[in-house]
């Protein structure tokens, strides 16, 4: 699915530096500290030749970094035909205040290599990829303590394998190299939860959103999840996993699916992993049977729902569709879906956007716990999983004792037992620092949001929450 987007409308990275400057507008920086904020430090741009097919074939990638306020710096590397260095630059911004919001400490980067990846086959990929990781790798442009790279569009856990291999055959001493890119496979270093990381967190973003009685109130929302009507724009990871769980876990009802080849709609709601299963054996959504093919995929984002989630390519909200809008909550799954003018008119029409700076940020948040497990060299749990299901168990053992004792006869449950005794392991551990991180981070917006009259949405407040923190940084430099 393509969307046509006017060319009044600003770039991808002239929005960032619009919304940027909205916030910064609102704050009491010098003009040097709020430039070095805005600017990007350095990209890196590359041009390599891979014999093919019997041939050299040209790839140009780009590796660029925004901020530098912490290290190493953080962001994905996405493979698209669409990559270039305006996009990357605005990607590695974005990714700054991101870890900032969410207090990862990190600095923003981004990454990406202008290709199609489904014009190539596995092992053309890895050479690819191999030889994109040894140009950056040899520049310290992938390095555990310096820049480290995650999945993005059009790359995963695959990708990521090999590039952590690429680096530790060039760095052989180095201890930590598996700690040089994020989102590997559980068995090449990866963590649990990692894979489905960005969509929970969209889930969980929705959560602490319904928990806000006046954020509610401004989206004209009222009760819980259940039921709510969601439209969900790509179903790629982040789509996939966000509709999956709202559906699953929320009773949420998936009224519609936007993918790059038309949209699929059923009110009663439509089954995630069936379509998904489908779209993975035949490469459409054309086909499925349980809804109603739609061929202009893009008229569906202004179609009536409760919740609208663009979860693929930015600037699918622009001028030429906001004003019909008619979703009442957007939560930005993919980075820049809404553009600068459509923003605008979607605050005038009272829309409430969840920025994507914070619903997106589920990624980059357990890349750190991977990040940190690599550093640490030991999986979350193995040290206090079993000592704490042995505490668990004297505590029921005393209440049973008790119980027979003094005659009462009463039981705790089966199903009690069963998970008050059971030790959190890898993935519950990863799951509660997500939920923790994603309600803390909203809380934080939350406060600016709904106590300054002078700011009227959560973008906004995310920005003066997310620059804040990375001004303080530079203060604390002596900047």
């Amino acid at each position: 699915m393509t969307t046509a987007i006017p060319a009044a409308e600003p770039s991808f990275r002239d929005s960032v530096d619009i919304m940027f400057n909205r916030a910064v507008a609102l704050m009491d920086l010098s003009p040097g500290l709020e430039e070095k904020i805005r600017v990007c430090n350095a990209t890196y741009t590359v041009r390599f030749g891979v014999r093919l097919r019997g041939r050299i074939q040209t790839f140009t990638g780009y590796r660029s970094v925004h901020s530098e306020h912490m290290e190493p710096v953080k962001g994905g590397i996405r493979y698209s035909l669409g990559v270039n260095q305006d996009e990357v630059e605005a990607l590695a911004a974005l990714m700054t205040y991101k870890c900032a919001l969410v207090e990862a400490p990190f600095g923003g980067s981004k990454g990406g290599l202008c290709i199609d990846p489904r014009e190539y086959d596995e092992h053309e990929l890895e050479l690819i990829t191999r030889r994109f990781a040894y140009e950056l790798i040899k520049r310290d442009m992938i390095n555990p303590a310096q820049n480290v790279p995650a999945p993005d569009m059009g790359t995963g856990e695959r990708e990521m394998a090999w590039i952590a291999d690429q680096y530790k055959r060039m760095n052989t001493t180095d201890i930590n190299g598996v700690a040089c890119v994020t989102g590997k496979p559980i068995n090449a270093g990866g963590i649990q939860g990692r894979t489905e990381a960005t969509g929970r967190g969209v889930q969980y973003a929705l959560h602490a959103f319904f928990r806000d009685a006046q954020g509610m109130a401004k989206a004209g929302l009222q009760g819980t999840l259940a039921g709510k009507r969601v439209i969900v724009q790509g179903l790629g990871n982040v789509g996939y996993h966000a509709a999956k769980f709202l559906s699953e876990e929320d009773d949420c009802v998936i009224t519609t699916v936007i993918e790059r080849d038309g949209a699929l709609k059923n009110d009663n709601g439509i089954n995630v992993e069936a379509l998904h299963q489908w779209i993975a054996k035949h490469d459409t959504i054309k086909g499925y049977p349980d809804a109603t093919l739609i061929e202009d995929g893009a008229e569906l984002l202004t179609a009536e729902c409760d919740i609208l989630i663009p979860a693929a390519l930015e600037g699918v909200i622009n001028l030429a569709n906001a004003h019909d809008v008619k979703a009442p909550l957007i939560v930005e799954a993919a980075n820049g879906p809404v553009t600068a003018g459509a923003d605008e008119i979607l605050r005038e029409k009272g829309v409430v956007i969840i920025p994507d700076m914070y619903a997106n940020a589920g990624g980059v948040t357990v890349s750190y716990f991977e990040w940190v497990k690599n550093l640490s060299h030991i999986r979350f749990g193995r040290m206090q999983r079993r000592n704490e299901e042995s505490r668990h168990q004297l505590l029921v053992d005393e209440l049973e004792r008790l119980s027979a004792d003094s005659g009462v006869g009463w039981q705790l449950s089966p199903n009690f037992k069963d998970k008050y005794l059971r030790g959190a392991g890898e993935l519950e551990l990863v799951r509660s620092g997500l939920y923790d991180t994603m309600v803390d981070a909203y809380q934080s917006m939350a406060a600016i949001w709904h106590n300054r009259d002078d700011v009227e949405d959560l973008r906004t407040a995310a920005y003066l929450v997310s620059i804040g923190k990375v001004a303080a940084s530079y203060r604390a430099k002596g900047l």
